[in-house]
């Protein structure tokens, strides 16, 4: 195969009227030709932190419509499917990835559990670590979330890190807003990246460290404009990422999106092109071409270089998609799960108090961090209940795993007026987290996932509209596009509801994270993440 147009060398800095044969799947030459093609040739897009399980499809789905935006290759976590089914999820995930041409990297899941204040489906510890880091098909130990164990030398945690030194990979970080002597203490240990740096002052010190920062811009995470400045010095040690992306989402665009904003800040296509398509190959030593003779041929073509509109993509020398039409194949697949509860009654979301003052989560926009906020209680008939009115909103978080007393806190900042929505996509432990504006509207709402074994869903009176998860309750079964159609129209629900926030669902599945500061609900209570201890409801 030959083919020409405008050849864009990011590791020479030029651009050049050229012509690429490609055999066997290899780049064999590059050579310098004039002729009249304006579209340019440039290596394959590559997300450096993401979990394919957060765009609620499985890799092979994810495949279909990432290749439309000419991603060719990702640094793909499991660690969402890790904590339902342990190293089993881990493998299939990386099978059935195999089965397109997309290039998933993956990584071995460092905190499964992230903590032991919640309830998980699996464990994994030092021993499998062990395993899964000898595997040729695990590329990295996956994001270090335990940074309290890494800072009081943990004895399980710094196994799991020596394990990943012994195998010559490298060791990915989690360490937001983590400054000062703490930071570097993290770093010594031999973690070389953080894609959770929330302001510019926190990612500019990790990289002054010898840190690598990855700018993320997912779904309810957006740390773009907060660090995009930083690029033009730092080019060389940064990289771009999603970590979570919701399926409607995907389907507008991925690492090219972020290529496009970069350029229309003046930056130079060079430096963004290094972040978005060469630096994760180096640093992760991925199995991905950079446009170089004896390369696989993994490269895009694009009408320009500002808004980055992909016309073809070809992984290996096949071409998989070509003018918005992916060519990845459909392939069947499993439906591994674990779901052991059973339908809740309306007592089990009741809260008898009298309590003057209660503790309340502050949800952010476009942020995983949390506020601890305080607030008077709405009481009726001595039940704690939602105070839609000062948007003060009863949340529950359900164990999926086994029969147990669902968890009550309250969260201001979702807006809803009426109904309830609710999730089985609630990291990490991915148990069913639901706010609603009603006692019986959330347990419409949870009743509902039950019954469908995982999802997402929002409700309310007799309206009901979900998305089942059937794929360890936390993937569709569905085709990308049709998840993304009903994404959307949940989504939409929510919003009809009275939600203001830009991405409901992305936000309610991290208000179960308690490893992101600072106040969040886990299975088994409301906990602190400044005090990495349970706390009370009641303010005393």
């Amino acid at each position: 195969m030959q083919i020409q147009g405008q050849i864009v060398d990011i590791l020479n800095k030029r651009i050049f009227s050229g012509e690429i044969t490609v055999e066997n799947g290899k780049i064999s030459s590059i050579i310098e030709k004039e002729h009249n093609i304006r579209d340019y040739i440039l290596p394959g897009f590559i997300d450096a932190h993401i979990h394919i399980e957060s765009s609620m499809l499985v890799p092979s789905e994810f495949a279909k419509i990432a290749v439309l935006h000419g991603t060719v290759a990702t640094i793909s976590d499991p660690h969402e499917i890790a904590n339902v089914l342990g190293k089993d999820g881990v493998y299939y995930m990386i099978e059935n990835g195999k089965k397109v041409p997309l290039k998933f990297h993956f990584g071995a899941p460092s905190c499964v559990p992230a903590t032991f204040f919640e309830t998980a489906g699996a464990v994994i510890d030092s021993e499998e670590i062990k395993e899964l880091m000898s595997h040729p098909d695990i590329y990295y130990l996956a994001e270090m979330m335990n940074y309290p164990g890494v800072l009081f030398d943990d004895e399980e945690v710094l196994k799991k890190i020596a394990w990943a030194k012994h195998f010559n990979k490298p060791i990915d970080g989690h360490a937001p807003g983590l400054r000062g002597e703490p930071i570097k203490k993290y770093i010594s240990a031999g973690i070389s990246t953080d894609h959770e740096c929330f302001s510019y002052d926190e990612a500019a010190e990790k990289l002054s460290l010898g840190m690598k920062v990855i700018i993320r811009e997912g779904s309810a995470a957006k740390n773009f404009d907060a660090l995009i400045d930083l690029l033009p010095e730092n080019y060389e040690n940064m990289m771009f990422c999603s970590d979570d992306k919701h399926p409607d989402d995907l389907i507008l665009g991925h690492i090219n999106q972020l290529c496009a904003r970069a350029i229309a800040k003046g930056f130079d296509v060079f430096k963004v092109l290094q972040v978005a398509c060469v630096n994760p190959v180096k640093h992760y030593k991925m199995d991905v071409g950079l446009l170089q003779e004896n390369d696989a041929a993994d490269f895009i073509v694009v009408e320009n270089l500002t808004d980055f509109k992909v016309k073809q993509t070809y992984i290996n020398g096949e071409l998989v998609s070509e003018n918005g039409k992916s060519f990845v194949q459909q392939v069947d697949f499993e439906k591994p799960n674990n779901f052991n509860t059973s339908a809740k009654v309306l007592s089990d979301f009741e809260v008898k108090s009298s309590a003057k003052t209660i503790r309340v989560i502050e949800a952010l926009e476009g942020q995983l961090i949390t506020n601890e906020i305080h607030c008077a209680p709405k009481i009726v008939d001595g039940n704690l209940v939602s105070d839609v009115e000062n948007d003060v909103l009863k949340m529950a978080v359900v164990n999926r795993y086994s029969n147990a007393e669902p968890a009550i806190a309250f969260i201001k900042n979702f807006g809803l007026k009426k109904g309830a929505i609710a999730s089985s996509v609630a990291h990490d432990c991915h148990n069913i987290v639901v706010v609603g504006t009603s006692d019986e509207e959330i347990l419409n709402a949870v009743n509902l996932l039950i019954e469908n074994t995982g999802g997402i869903c929002a409700v309310n009176g007799n309206e009901k509209k979900s998305l089942a998860l059937p794929v360890a309750g936390i993937m569709s079964d569905q085709n990308g596009w049709e998840a993304g159609r009903l994404y959307q129209e949940i989504d939409a629900m929510a919003k009809a509801l009275g939600s203001s926030l830009k991405a409901p669902f992305m936000t309610l599945s991290f208000m179960a994270l308690l490893v992101i500061p600072d106040l969040k609900l886990s299975d088994k209570g409301l906990f602190s993440g400044k005090q990495f201890a349970f706390t009370d409801l009641v303010v005393e």
